[in-house]
């Protein structure tokens, strides 16, 4: 959410998420942003200004996605599970910091069934602290704007009451390998569109041990030519950034037996192998969903990565950050279930941008792009583990770790649910 609300013209200021390895890795993209590796939970609005260094500046928009774990019902409101703080958290923050516009993004499901009634109360406590939410609220896929990955989110936001609320983004593409094209719109960008130009991995003994290497890309598709920097889209606002562009990153190497290959190879383009259960690319087709798995407090279980459509191998997190629409100066974690966790944990940049450019529309910002050019920060952030991440930002370790036979040792801190809730303060000018 923070690189498409750059790219739709906002100066990201501050982020807070509380694992320091992901904190890391936001603050090497985001070289000028305040990232503060702690819960929102204790978090008061000062802090946060004080940290970003704006003082008094007026904070135009609070994004971000809280988790919402708590939805037992019975006989209580869903904002009494302890387990849903960070969510009040997140509407007092919003108020505390005095935004014009909150955008609130949660996973589908909690539009469904019993989860609705948390829904409701998280509107209700946005009403009683001043602010107007858009209704009815919707569930948007990253695949009408512009993303080769069906991935659908619920996106709730709302301004001051008085202010022109922001209208919900419309599709600008169909789903590409659907049967046709929905009133008119054009198809949007295919798994081929953006893959076919990266290298394969497996050509590389260097991915074995990192992520990186110097590589030779093939010819690249428009979609491609847009993440590669070849050209720009002319509604992004986003800061340039000093890159390598020779390099191919965030590509480190799986080992698959030869016995899991051959079945790789069978499956069928856009059906799932019924061993591994792994759904294998449609090359004129989009990805399912990028899903991230699960935390160490939680087994540290990866979510399978999908097969590649022309590869008898799983993708790297460099063809997943493609598929997300991550432009190829973007750098995760060099460790794929931590780059892999990064990026199904994400919103796609170009359905954040198209909410953040709603934004812009309703309070009638004037914007044109920045000059100046950031250089990214240093690279030993995407190698940091737990403990040298935490030290880095000279915090406790915050999330529970696993011995050797997988029993959670005790938490260190009052808060293991991990949250990531950007906020900016300004436009870009």
């Amino acid at each position: 959410m923070s690189l498409g609300f750059e790219q739709a013209g906002f100066d990201v200021v501050a982020a807070v998420e509380i694992d320091p390895i992901h904190a890391a890795v936001h603050s090497f993209n985001f070289p000028n942003c305040a990232t503060l590796a702690r819960s929102v939970e204790g978090l008061r609005g000062d802090e946060i200004r004080q940290q970003a260094g704006i003082g008094a500046r007026k904070v135009d928009v609070v994004f971000g996605g809280a988790p919402c774990q708590g939805f037992s019902l019975i006989g209580q409101r869903a904002f009494d599970d302890p387990r849903n703080r960070l969510v009040e958290d997140f509407v007092r923050i919003v108020k505390e910091l005095d935004a014009d516009f909150f955008v609130f993004e949660n996973v589908k499901g909690i539009t469904v069934g019993k989860h609705v009634q948390f829904l409701r109360e998280v509107i209700a406590e946005f009403d009683q602290s001043g602010y107007s939410v858009r209704l009815p609220w919707q569930v948007l896929n990253a695949a009408h704007f512009e993303v080769p990955q069906n991935r659908e989110r619920l996106i709730l936001m709302g301004g001051k009451k008085g202010l022109r609320l922001p209208e919900y983004p419309r599709p600008i593409c169909s789903v590409a390998g659907t049967e046709g094209a929905e009133n008119g719109l054009h198809f949007g960008p295919t798994c081929m569109d953006a893959l076919d130009d990266l290298p394969d991995a497996e050509k590389f003994d260097a991915l074995l041990d990192r992520d990186w290497v110097k590589a030779r890309f093939g010819r690249p598709s428009h979609y491609a030519k847009v993440l590669r920097g070849l050209t720009s889209s002319a509604d992004d606002l986003s800061y340039p950034r000093e890159w390598n562009d020779e390099l191919l990153t965030s590509s480190m190497r799986s080992e698959h037996t030869q016995l899991s290959r051959k079945r790789f190879a069978k499956t069928i383009a856009g059906d799932v192998e019924p061993i591994s259960r792994f759904f294998k690319l449609p090359p004129q087709g989009v990805s399912n969903t990028l899903r991230a798995g699960t935390d160490t407090a939680r087994g540290a279980f990866t979510s399978p990565r999908p097969i590649h459509y022309k590869f008898a191998r799983c993708v790297t997190v460099r063809e997943m950050a493609r598929l997300h629409a991550y432009p190829d100066w973007f750098r995760l974690h060099q460790t794929k279930w931590h780059g892999a966790r990064q990026i199904g944990n994400s919103v796609p940049p170009p359905l954040a941008k198209a909410v953040a450019k709603e934004i812009v529309r309703a309070a009638g910002y004037r914007l044109r792009k920045p000059t100046k050019v950031l250089k990214l920060g240093d690279d030993k952030l995407l190698t940091l583990d737990m403990s040298a991440a935490a030290q880095y930002f000279d915090i406790a370790v915050p999330i529970r770790q696993r011995d050797r036979k997988g029993t959670p040792r005790p938490k260190q801190s009052s808060s293991e649910i991990p949250d990531q809730i950007p906020f900016t303060g300004g436009t870009s000018s």
